[in-house]
């Protein structure tokens, strides 16, 4: 077992004040940028499509596509923090994200609306959690788990914040008007936040050929990494856990009607699932400590296909189908920092941003399809519930992949 905190730090990692500021920058820009462009669009959706007669399918299509998009761009933006830091491409990212949501707001055609959302995935890209985890597993060296963990906990609450916030300035102002209030809070925060708080050492300010050996020397770890049978099998097993875990989300609600609950409660039972990821984010420090990097990722993947299939297989009582929701937030909120160290937890943090942005990008692929996947498959097979076994069953095959995707040895783990 070689825990996270085991590895040796990075020359420039930051300690004390100088790592609580970029964690506390990063924690608020993070909540915005979530908030903004991804939660936000859940709480407006459905006035979208009310007040421009466009189809749920098309104007959900639009958000997918971004996640798409989002997925494309994080390669380049993963090499590109590898060689010159996070500060340029997450402030480039929030200046993008201003164009791009006063597209989406002013758009009154289809063809505008998606425009907006192409930009709104580069922007995505730039600014949610893939270059975060790579600004933190840089700079906060040993103590890039306890980093990650406050970063997810705080970023957590962008739902918390900004569905029910995007809601009331939807009543009062309409959609178009929520997102160009919203737009106003991009603007003020996560540009100077990005721009002056990142402000800190990187290999990039090393000498000009220091700086070109070791941005070849992490090219060529990429590469070797990339090309392994354990990378591959782990981006596999990931992919088709976002899938299955992403599925289940958007589709709880339906889930929970056809068990007959009511709308309102399931929603509830929806949010309740966030109080499960900070419990299990909570937790994980604990956790990563007293498990191998292949133990905790198969068991973790184990428990979101077992919490799914129970979801699928209870009995119709109100307590239990909340609970189990509960479980299922546990687990995924225990996965996205699966997800965050996996890379540096088998081959080190040295060439994260380039790993991490194709490890990434299949799970992202993943996440965009999953609402279409997880509701065709209610369709097809008659019910929700046995959707939901399904996607379980894809979430056992994705645990068995992972058994197998850790490299036998690591000798690199600076």
């Amino acid at each position: 077992m070689t825990p996270a905190s085991s590895t040796t730090s990075q020359p420039d990692a930051l300690t004390g004040a100088g790592l609580r500021r970029v964690v506390a920058v990063l924690s608020v820009t993070q909540i915005i940028s979530w908030g903004v462009l991804y939660y936000a669009f859940a709480a407006l959706s459905s006035s979208i499509t009310a007040d421009t007669s466009w189809s749920s399918v098309s104007v959900t299509g639009a958000f997918s596509l971004s996640q798409l998009v989002a997925a494309g761009a994080g390669i380049w933006v993963g090499r590109h923090i590898d060689g010159y830091g996070p500060r340029r491409v997450m402030t480039a990212g929030s200046l993008l994200a201003v164009p791009a949501v006063l597209v989406i707001a002013t758009a009154t055609s289809l063809a505008a609306f998606y425009a907006g959302w192409v930009l709104a995935g580069v922007a995505m890209a730039g600014v949610l959690y893939p270059p975060a985890f790579a600004a933190l597993t840089h700079w906060a060296g040993d103590r890039r788990v306890g980093a990650l963990t406050t970063l997810t906990l705080v970023a957590g609450l962008a739902s918390t914040v900004f569905a029910p916030l995007s809601s009331e300035l939807d009543d009062r102002l309409g959609w178009r008007g929520a997102y160009l209030t919203l737009l106003v809070v991009l603007v003020l925060f996560t540009v100077p936040l990005h721009w002056w708080g990142l402000r800190k050492p990187w290999r990039s300010t090393a000498g000009h050929e220091a700086h070109v050996d070791a941005s070849a020397a992490v090219a060529a770890k990429a590469r070797t990494v990339a090309r392994s049978r354990p990378f591959i099998l782990l981006a596999a097993a990931m992919a088709l856990t976002s899938l299955s875990i992403f599925a289940v989300v958007v589709n709880l609600v339906p889930m929970l009607e056809e068990q007959g609950m009511s709308r309102n409660l399931a929603a509830v039972a929806l949010g309740l699932g966030g109080v499960g990821q900070v419990t299990g984010r909570l937790g994980y420090a604990w956790f990563a400590a007293r498990t191998s990097v292949s133990a905790r990722t198969v068991t973790v993947i184990l428990a979101v296909a077992a919490a799914t299939a129970a979801l699928a297989l209870a009995p119709a009582l109100t307590l239990l189908l909340i609970g189990l929701g509960m479980l299922v937030g546990l687990a995924r909120g225990i996965y996205t920092l699966i997800q965050a160290t996996a890379i540096t937890d088998r081959w080190g943090p040295s060439a994260y941003g380039t790993l991490n942005g194709l490890l990434t990008a299949p799970s992202l692929v993943a996440s965009a399809s999953a609402p279409f996947v997880g509701a065709a498959l209610a369709q097809l097979l008659g019910s929700y519930s046995s959707a939901f076994l399904v996607l379980a069953g894809l979430a056992v095959v994705a645990a068995l992949l992972a058994v197998s995707a850790t490299p036998a040895a690591v000798p690199d783990r600076a």
